[in-house]
Order: structure tokens, then C-alpha cells, then sequence
């Protein structure tokens, strides 16, 4: 998913924020007593809040906080019961049938089975325009729908009365149970999306939700929000919490003051602070499953040249880039994040690792910038890097532009930083020459990332294309074989780096600081990153 870190990646562009609006009445002291409120940063605006058109770690954050589907992941991953309080499978794997429990939506009505063939068939129906439909591939008929070549209601799923959902696949998915921890399969409700029409998911009024808390606050477009428990909750006793307070800081300087003044409980650092605080009480590490990497539109015709990209890459010194960001973040050589699968005990990060392109020599980037320019017939070339507002965002474009300007002569790069749901408009509608990306996993396997850069793929936004590449992707999604699926899928990624189709920049890592009395908020480095349902400060 697009971090919001630079990124967000969630893909955002690093970190996000501005200044802190009034949180509501709870949010003045975070150390009083009988405490059930906590206050937490976010860093980006929520994009929007309707699952089907969600792409973002912001709003799918929101999202599993607010709605709940048949699984909810826990600690590492682990798949939990939520709305299931059973599961078959047949014994090909293909189908799989739940029984769900009782529960209601917040305003009372009661869930069904029915509500997540609605949802389902909403994000795969080609008229909702979802960037997301092809996470349903495998599903029966599911490729075809989003294709327009086959009825919306032939998707492969359907209620059997009130509580049974049975999911009929066209092939076996050896993630499905982590797919259906991820929101973008959960429910929603029909009466709602139909009574709000366009407005559906654009500010907090116009949702139904089903999940351990509400949310109250969300105009659309303003930087501050509420999570309230939801009283029609199922396992509402569970929830400890009365509410989270968000809200989207942009300066870190400005949320650590808000965090020594306890008005936030929850921040993240940049650089400096994560030097001077890391022996700190509180001091948190973050791996988010991510990589943050540069996309070239393939529709200028400069950037169409592989060994300009190549130079490019070649001219970017990640070491130091990382340093400029703050974490822990590491210099990335694959799209595939560090650390996400393991392939017979090897990170599967390592074996597709690109050595030839994806490091720092200047000496090389100089060599292949000469051979590009000469290809294009060219003394000199312009481009545009394009990233998100934050101080993380212009710290980074501001650190490619020196390198690039410096290593490669006769090349020419300017910035455009914007607003974070801004960044995501342009990109997807190819409106960029070069765009700073980061994409966190939406489940542990490395098909979370390959998938991205097949031609098809709406989240491949500058349109990269390779045959090769498409075919291999596609073959791993076919095999029953384990070993021959990581087999194509690494095959695949070194075609992609070879031609430096994008261009790896880090693997993202946060460091927090998190308030020591904030207890059991559950994070998954894949996926929805934040759990929030057991979440509780100490001392309650």
C-alpha cells in the first residue's frame, strides 16, 4: 500500500504533519488520571475513508480501526478470529467457507454475509474505478469483472443465509488468510454507500462502521480527528479505550514539543532527534515493511532510456539519504522490502538484490549519463522530481536534487513538493516525470511488491512495461509449487532492477518516541500497521 511517510506507502513521502489542531476535550494532559484517551500522530490528511478507492497507509490505518472483517491480524502477523468463528476449507483450497457471528453496524442493523458480498462486488465492479481490484485476482471471475468481460454478481463469492460466507477461487492463493485480514475485504454496508452516493467515505458522517471504535471529526480535508468506541462494537468489552485523538504533524520539531508538553503521546522523529533520543524511555523502533523508490514516467521520452535511469540510480548516494531521513533506514537494492519472507532461511530481499545498478558510483553514473545522452541525441536533459510536502519529503527531494545535479553535469532536476493526497492525484494520473514512492506490504509476500509493475497494474504509475516481467508474475500466481512461485517472483524482480524500471532508495524504518504508559497497541509491519482495539494507558 502507498506509504504515507514520504511516502506513506503507504507510501507518503516520509513523515507528515502540521501543526496540532485542538484534539478535543481529552486531549489537554496525557498523564491524567483515570486516563482513557490517548493522543496520536498521524502523517498525512486521511485520502479518503471508503475502502474500495483506499491505497494508502493512512486511510487503511483508519479503516481497521473502524471496520472489522473475518480475521483481524495480531501480534506478528498472527490471524485472529474477528468476524469467523469458523473456518472450512476444501481440500483443493479453493473453497472456503466462514461462519460469521452476530454483530451490528453503529447505527444498530444487523451484519450479514451479505454485506461483504456487497463490499466484494463494489471494489471489483470496473465503475468504482478501484486501484486495489487486483488484489481479488484468484477469486473466481474476479480478473474478468474488473476487465469488464464477465457480470459483477458472477464473483466467486456468496451468502448462504444470514451468517455463512462461502468464497469459491479459481485457484489456490497461499495468502488468502492474510488477505482477509487486510480492509480493503472487509464489509460495508449497502444502505450507507447508496444513502450518501458520491459523498460515501469523504468525511466521518458519511460511513457506517463495525469496528471497535467510530470516527467523529473528519471533515474531508482537516488535519485533526477522533476515534470513539463504538458502543454496538461485538466485543466491545474488550475495548479499553474511550477514544484516540489524531492528529497530522508535519514539523517534527512542532510534534516533539507537543509531545514534552504531553499533548501527543505518540511521535515521530527526523534525524537529529532520532540521534539525540534513542537511549530515551519510550524511544520505539518501526519497521514498516517498506520500500521507498522512484518511478519514471515512461512518457517522457528521455526517461525511456534505461541507462539514463540507470545513471541516475548510480548518481544517489542511499547511505547518506538515509542519514538526511533519520530511523534506521537502510540502503535499499530490491522493490521487495528487507526482511518481509524468507525463502529457505535466505531473505527473499537478498536473493533479488541488484548489485549492478542499485549502490553508488558516481565514476559509472558518469559513464552511462555520457552513453544515454549520446543515445537520445542530447547535450543535456531536464527532469522534475516529485514528492510530498513534509519535512522528510523536501529533505529528500532536496538531497536527490544535489546528488543528481552533482554527480551527473548537464543534467538539470527541479522539485515540486505538494500536500500528500496531492502527490497521489498526480501520480495516478501520470502527472510527474519522476515521483517519490514508497510502498509498504499489504502482507507478508514479496507478490505484494512484484505485482506492482506489471503493465496492468493501476498502481504502476509510470507505466513501465516488460512482457517478460508480466509473464513471470503471472506464472507464480498459477503454480501449486512454492519453490517454482519465489522462483519466478525473484526472476522477475531482477528483470525489473536490471532495468532499473524503478529505482530502489531505502528500506523505511521510524523511530518513535510512544509514551511509556500506552500499553498493548498491537503493530504489524505488513498490512494495516496499527491495532488500537486492547490498546490501554497504564494506570486505568
Amino acid at each position: 500500500m502507498k506509504f504515507t511517510k514520504l511516502f506513506a506507502a503507504g507510501a507518503t513521502v516520509l513523515v507528515s504533519a502540521s501543526v496540532l489542531a485542538a484534539c478535543g476535550s481529552n486531549s489537554n494532559s496525557s498523564s491524567s488520571s483515570a486516563k482513557k484517551t490517548i493522543n496520536w500522530e498521524e502523517n498525512a490528511e486521511i485520502p479518503t475513508m471508503d475502502l474500495s478507492k483506499a491505497t494508502d497507509a493512512t486511510s487503511f490505518n483508519q479503516l481497521n480501526n473502524v471496520l472489522e472483517g473475518i480475521y483481524r491480524l495480531g501480534k506478528d502477523n498472527k490471524v485472529e478470529n474477528a468476524l469467523a468463528t469458523n473456518t472450512k476449507v476444501s481440500n483443493d483450497g479453493k473453497t472456503w467457507t466462514f461462519t460469521l457471528r452476530n454483530s451490528k453496524w453503529s447505527d444498530g442493523s444487523p451484519l450479514t454475509a451479505k454485506d461483504f458480498v456487497y463490499s466484494w462486488r463494489r471494489t471489483v465492479d470496473p465503475k468504482t474505478g478501484s486501484q486495489y481490484a487486483y488484489l481479488f485476482e484468484g477469486i473466481h471471475n474476479a480478473t474478468k469483472i474488473s476487465a469488464n468481460k464477465a457480470p459483477v454478481n458472477s464473483l466467486g463469492v456468496k451468502a448462504e443465509g444470514k451468517n455463512k460466507l462461502v468464497v469459491n477461487l479459481d485457484k489456490r492463493i497461499p495468502y488468502f488468510k492474510l488477505l482477509m485480514g487486510f480492509p480493503l475485504f472487509y464489509p460495508q454496508q449497502q444502505k450507507a454507500v447508496e444513502k450518501y452516493g458520491s459523498k460515501y467515505g469523504t468525511a466521518s458522517k458519511y460511513m457506517a462502521y463495525n469496528g471497535p471504535f467510530t470516527q467523529t471529526g473528519w471533515t474531508g480535508s482537516n488535519l485533526s480527528w477522533k476515534l470513539k468506541k463504538n458502543p454496538n462494537y461485538w466485543d466491545k468489552n474488550a475495548v479499553k479505550l474511550d477514544s484516540v485523538n489524531y492528529s497530522v504533524q508535519k514539523t517534527p520539531s512542532t510534534a516533539y514539543n507537543l509531545y514534552q508538553s504531553n499533548k501527543i503521546d505518540a511521535v515521530l522523529l527526523d534525524s537529529q532527534q532520532t540521534k539525540n533520543l534513542k537511549n530515551q524511555n519510550g524511544y520505539t523502533i518501526r519497521p514498516t515493511a517498506s520500500t521507498f523508490y522512484l518511478q519514471y514516467n515512461q512518457k517522457n521520452k528521455d526517461l525511456q532510456n534505461a541507462n539514463l535511469r540507470r545513471a541516475i540510480s548510480l548518481a544517489i548516494n542511499r547511505k547518506a539519504l538515509g542519514s538526511a531521513l533519520g530511523g534506521s533506514n537502510k540502503p535499499a537494492n530490491s522493490f521487495t522490502a528487507q526482511g518481509l519472507t524468507k525463502v529457505e532461511n535466505t531473505d527473499f530481499a537478498a536473493k533479488t538484490a541488484d548489485t549492478d545498478y542499485s549502490k553508488y558510483d558516481p565514476a559509472e553514473a558518469k559513464k552511462l549519463f555520457k552513453k544515454a545522452l549520446q543515445e537520445l541525441g542530447k547535450k543535456n536533459v531536464s527532469v522534475s522530481i516529485l514528492s510530498d510536502d513534509t519535512d522528510a519529503g523536501q529533505k529528500t527531494t532536496e538531497t536527490l536534487q544535489s546528488q543528481i545535479e552533482e554527480n551527473l553535469k548537464g543534467i538539470k532536476v527541479s522539485v515540486s513538493n505538494v500536500p500528500f493526497k496531492t502527490r497521489l492525484s498526480r501520480s495516478t494520473n501520470g502527472n510527474f516525470d519522476i515521483v517519490v514512492t514508497g510502498w509498504s506490504a499489504d502482507f507478508a509476500d514479496p507478490i505484494s511488491f512484484d505485482d506492482l509493475m506489471t503493465s496492468k497494474n493501476a498502481q504502476n504509475n509510470g507505466k513501465w512495461s516488460n512482457s517478460q516481467y508480466d509473464k513471470l508474475v503471472a506464472d507464480s500466481k498459477t503454480t501449486s509449487n512454492d519453490e517454482q512461485r519465489f522462483s519466478d517472483l525473484e526472476k522477475a524482480e531482477k528483470i525489473l532492477l536490471k532495468d532499473q524500471g524503478i529505482t530502489p532508495l531505502y528500506y523505511k524504518t521510524e523511530a518513535w518516541m510512544v509514551r511509556p504508559s500506552i500499553k498493548n497497541v498491537i503493530y504489524n509491519a505488513a498490512g494495516a500497521n496499527y491495532n488500537f482495539k486492547e490498546a490501554y494507558v497504564s494506570g486505568n
